[in-house]
Formats: C-alpha cells, structure tokens, sequence
C-alpha cells in the first residue's frame, strides 16, 4: 500500500491515526460484548474503516454527512461522545434518540449528520436537498452520502445522482465498494466494470480509489470537495473495500471465499497506516501503545457510564407528544369585513401559494412541469416569472429524489412545496413519504417542513392511474397530517397553514372541483386551522361526516330533498381528525352516514365508524352507515366511472339510514 503523505505534517498524520484507530478499538470491544451476551447486534466495518474516516476528516465540521451501517468512523470523528453513542446502541432513553432507533439509524444536527433508514438509498436524495440549500444560499459547503454496493441497484440511487447532475449540486456520493450486497457478491448485482461507470452515465465526474489507503481516501475527498464547490457539481468516488465480518455479526461469512479474506487482510487499513508510520518515524511502537492504552481507559470508563443507566420507563403521553414538531397555530386573523372576490378552487390554491411565497422567502417549490408550463393543472403558473428558476423549480421526472431533497432543504432551513402531478404518482415516492418525512422528527428530532400537493380524485374519465382516492394511504401514518379542502376559502387558508407548519403535509385537491367549483375568497394572507373540521349545513335528523367531492354530493342532495333535516360536516383536514366536531354531530341527530369517493374497505370511513361506535355508541339511534366506491380500481369510460363513484349509492344509503 503506497501512503503519500503530500504536506501533512507529523502531527496531522498522528491525528489521522487516532480517528482510525478509535473505532477500531470501539468495534472490536462490541464483538466481544456481543459473545458476552451483553449487546444484542452489531455491524461491523471492522476492515473498511479508512472511507469513514477519512472522508468525514475531509471535510468541515458543518458539512452533512449521510452515513450507513457500518460508518462508526463518520460518528467518532464528528466527536460524539461514546458513552451516549452506546446509550444509543442500547435503545436508552439518554442516547440520541429517546430509545427509539436502533444502532445507526439515528442522526444529530449538532453534529451534521443524517441519519439512515434501513431502505439505504433514500438517504442520497437528502443530500441533494442539503446541496440545494448551500447552492440557493451561495454557501462554500458540499454534503456528502454514503451507499454500498448494493444500493446502487435502488432506483433512490439513480434518481438521486441523476437529480444532483442536472441540477449542479455539490454533492459527493461515495461508494463503499465491499464486494457484497449482505451476501450477493458484486457480478450478481451488476454487470459494468466499476461503479463509478454509473456515474459517468449521468454525466457527472466519477473515480475509483482504494478504499482501504486511509491518506488516499483523505487526500481524494478533500481534493473531490473543492471541486464540488469551484465546479458547482457533483462527483462519483467509489471506495475499493471489504468487510472483515458478517453483514452483522448473526449472518456469519460463510459465503464469502477463503482466500479473500487472505488477500484483504494483507490490506487491513489500520495495520498498514500503522506500519507506514513506525517506518517513517513518525511514531514509536511506544507512542502507539500510549495511544491504545488511553482509548482503552475512554472505551472502558464510556462503556461503564453507558451500561449504569438504566432501562427506559414509557411514557405514552410523552411518545404521542413526540410524533409531530410542535407548532402553535397562527391565531386566524379576523376575517369578516375583509374584502373577498370570487375564485375558483384552482384560482385559490395559487393566491395560497403566492402568499405563502412572498410571506416566506425561505420557500422553494418543486414538481414537474411546475416553472414555465405551470404544472399539469396551471396551478403555479407566472411563478417562475415572478419569483425565478431557484424557487420555482422543475424537476425530473422521479417523485422519490424530490420528496428527499425536500427534505434534505427542511434539514437546513427551508420550506418546500413538492406537487405530485397526480396524487396516484406518489406510489413511487411512497418510502420518502412513510419512512423518512413521516418519522423523522420522532426519531431524533428533525421536522420535515414539507408540503406535498395531491391532485387527486375521478369524475374526469381519467381512468385507474390518474383518478384514485390516495389519502386513506396515509391517514395510518402517524408523523403525517393529511389535509383535503372542499371549498376555495377552505383550500387558500388550509394551504397557507400547511406552508406555515413545520410538519410534513399532504394536501389534497379535488382536480373535478378545481374549476366547477368556485366561491368567495377573503384577499391577502389567512390561515384556517389544520385539524378542525366545519359545519357546512345546519340539520338534526340526520348527519352527513364527508370531504373533498362528497361535501358537494351531500349538498346537492339536500338541495333536491329538503324534506329531509340534514346536517353536513366537512372534515377538511382527516389526519388528525376533528373528534371533538364529530361528536358533536353524532349527538346532534342520533343517525350518521359517513360518505366519501374513496373505495370502501380501508378507507377513512371505517376508522370514523369504529371511533363513533366506541365513543358515542349511547347517542346512536341506528348503525353508522358508510357511502363509498365501489372496492375495484377507478374505470375510465365515464358510465362505468359514475357507477364506481359513492354518488351513485347516497339516496339507497340515505334511504336506509332514516327509515332504520
């Protein structure tokens, strides 16, 4: 192994072996309390420590890092203490996150990391939303992910390096080239040379370096972080490497060729960085056993002061408290004597947008077809003119990258609005969603300042790919608030809120509503309260508990029978859901039908029945009745459509529920 040692003086290449020697010591003192039977799992890096370290060496302090599984060097050498880090481990309440992530799988913003989920490649597209933030804010700054070998076969991989390309983000992807993928080997997950090939594809810089020369790795990184930043663009490194043990210890190495691990072990990065310096002079073999035996004395005394705490006592108050960033309401400006004009749905939502837009100069939007076109809708379209290319932004065509960059920009400080350009295209973002954004702020703290923009809903011959009802998708999530106005004024106020909450939202538009129907909107900034629903229309023999298009079903139907009294509630915001309004109006008339376009089983009305059943079962006077879709994919020819559609079962439904 040729170490070239360039203008390092004595005194940083020592500093270089204590960050590789640490986590050295730190892993080989796990596998020995993993066969003690005193910590459950581990993952190890023990033989492919140099990229962690020398990579986080290599840059600032307040550059993020996105690290994987087997990263120790990424944590030690961002100086987290190890007491805490093993705190972690241990799933205790005082490690970085209240007990609730697992080894890795945790981030800190002091220290600028971002922490992992087990789907790997997602974490590459947040990077690409941190670059994005140091770009808008003309900041010398790069960010850099890691990814194994084997995630570069995700499609979050290529979505991600494709994005950083086409949007010239200072980004640096690294790649830990160990050969396996758990236990493929690398020729039964791709079949190009080098990896670093995939990033020639993309038309970004690319290069291959050995993994294991700890001053290689270093020197490269830095060398590829000023070109980032002076170039303005991402780069490709890929780290030639190889795990000494298991994916984690419990998969054993049996798969793997003996005589690898006799190739590899004559480049174990540690013994030969060691080596290097002891030929060199720059260190003594007595100098080197001082330094072991003070990281010995840290590693033991951490461990001790980790092992004294105790196991956590729940908390279910403080665990529900903790699933949402907290967030006080604007108080709702009053809105009575201020000017109003009338608006179409669609017209609304952008006055929404453009208010949140000049209220928060922080706030990016991102979707396809979005700048100049409009979007799909013409939804924000004069936006690029008016605010530019930087905050009106089009994207490629991959909703994954987007959301977690969308993420990536919360992390550092900005607001982003993505629009699916259709909400049933949100499928392919569907692990950014439920597994990054939704989480997130429960696992160690980070809100994600996102709002996802969902045309959603048939009544327009769409067919099954652009006519679904998605929210019932995501109303099981908890971390998410799902938001569906019916109404112009309702869709102008909700939206400004959703800009102004620091959570993720997915805020649903009704695309047949969007020009039919139309209202009076109060001019300039207002918000309406997420989770509180509204009385639509007065009555006390029945209830009507709807949203989005079965608001205006339920009206029009009262219109044509008033002999029947009937009260409308519309939920507006249905995660979380307005349970005090719902009792309310279960107590009001004694008979419930919940309606809504969605399909039946699954959808929201279950969980409103069941809630209904369980909470007000003495003010019912019959069964909750539900008015939904038929349970079969949206149809495109329009008879088969208004047959699928809940419209056409409300009278049987309504029917039944006032004659029982």
């Amino acid at each position: 192994m040729n170490f070239q040692r360039k203008n390092l003086s004595n005194e940083e290449l020592i500093s270089i072996y204590k960050e590789l020697l640490l986590p050295r010591m730190i892993e080989e003192k796990m596998l020995i309390l993993l066969r003690q039977g005193r910590i459950s799992k581990w993952f190890s890096g023990i033989g492919q420590e140099a990229v962690a370290v020398g990579a986080t060496l290599a840059l600032d302090a307040d550059e993020y890092i996105m690290p994987m599984h087997r990263n120790l060097g990424v944590f030690t050498g961002r100086k987290m203490p190890l007491d805490k880090l093993f705190m972690q481990w241990q799933g205790r309440k005082e490690g970085y996150s209240k007990g609730r992530e697992r080894s890795f799988h945790f981030g800190s913003n002091e220290h600028h990391i971002c922490g992992m989920i087990s789907h790997l490649g997602p974490q590459l597209a947040i990077a690409d939303g941190i670059a994005l933030a140091h770009k808008l804010r003309k900041e010398e700054k790069v960010s850099l992910a890691f990814s194994g070998d084997g995630a570069t076969s995700e499609g979050d991989f290529h979505e991600a390096l494709n994005v950083a390309a086409v949007w010239k983000l200072p980004v640096i992807f690294i790649v830990e080239n160990n050969g396996y993928g758990l236990s493929t080997p690398s020729d039964e997950q791709f079949i190009c040379k080098q990896i670093a090939d995939k990033g020639i594809g993309y038309g970004m810089k690319a290069i291959t370096i050995d993994g294991n020369n700890i001053l290689e790795v270093y020197q490269a990184v830095k060398e590829a972080r000023e070109y980032c930043i002076t170039e303005q663009k991402p780069i490709l490194i890929e780290c030639m490497t190889f795990r000494m043990r298991g994916h984690e210890e419990a998969s054993g190495v049996k798969y793997v060729p003996k005589e690898l691990f006799e190739i590899w072990g004559k480049k174990d990065p540690l013994t030969n960085y060691e080596n290097f310096l002891l030929k060199e002079k720059v260190v003594s073999e007595q100098s080197v056993q001082n330094i072991r035996d003070e990281f010995k004395t840290y590693i033991d005394e951490s461990l001790e002061r980790g092992f004294a705490v105790s196991h956590i006592t729940p908390d279910t108050q403080e665990e529900i408290h903790d699933v949402y960033a907290p967030h006080s309401a604007m108080q709702n400006i009053a809105l009575e004597g201020r000017p109003t004009k009338e608006l179409k749905l669609i017209q609304a939502i952008t006055e929404g947008i453009d208010e949140a837009m000049n209220r928060f100069p922080n706030l990016v939007l991102m979707g396809q077809d979005i700048a100049e076109y409009g979007g799909a809708f013409k939804v924000t379209e004069g936006m690029v003119e008016k605010y530019g290319k930087e905050r009106v932004r089009n994207t490629p065509l991959c909703e994954s990258a987007i959301v977690g960059s969308a993420l990536g920009l919360s992390i550092k400080g900005f607001k982003s609005m993505m629009e699916m350009q259709f909400s049933d295209f949100v499928t392919v973002g569907f692990n950014q969603i439920i597994n990054n954004l939704a989480k997130i702020y429960y696992r160690w703290g980070q809100n994600a300042d996102v709002v996802i923009r969902m045309p959603t809903g048939g009544g327009v011959g769409a067919g099954p790919f652009h006519s679904q009802s998605t929210e019932a998708w995501f109303t099981h999530t908890p971390g998410l608030k799902v938001v569906y106005p019916s109404t112009p004024e309702d869709a102008k106020g909700l939206l400004i809120a959703s800009f102004e909450d620091p959570n993720p939202i997915l805020f649903y538009e009704h695309k047949a509503l969007y020009r039919a129907v139309s209202g009076t909107v109060p001019e300039g900034y207002y918000t309406i309260e997420i989770g509180k629903a509204k009385t639509v229309k007065q009555g006390d023999e029945i209830s009507i508990i709807t949203y989005g298009s079965g608001v205006h079903w339920a009206l029009e139907y009262s219109k044509n029978h008033p002999e029947l009294s009937i009260e409308i509630l519309d939920l507006r915001t249905l995660l979380p859901l307005d349970y005090e309004a719902i009792k309310a109006c279960v107590i009001k008339t004694g008979k419930v039908l919940i309606l809504h376009e969605d399909s039946l089983i699954g959808g929201l009305g279950g969980e409103i029945a069941a809630w209904i059943t369980e909470n007000c079962f003495q003010q019912l006077d019959a069964p909750v009745i539900r008015c939904a879709s038929l349970d079969t994919p949206i149809p495109f020819a329009i008879e088969l459509e208004e047959n699928y559609m809940a419209k056409s079962r409300l009278h049987e439904c309504i029917q039944k529920l006032v004659n029982y």
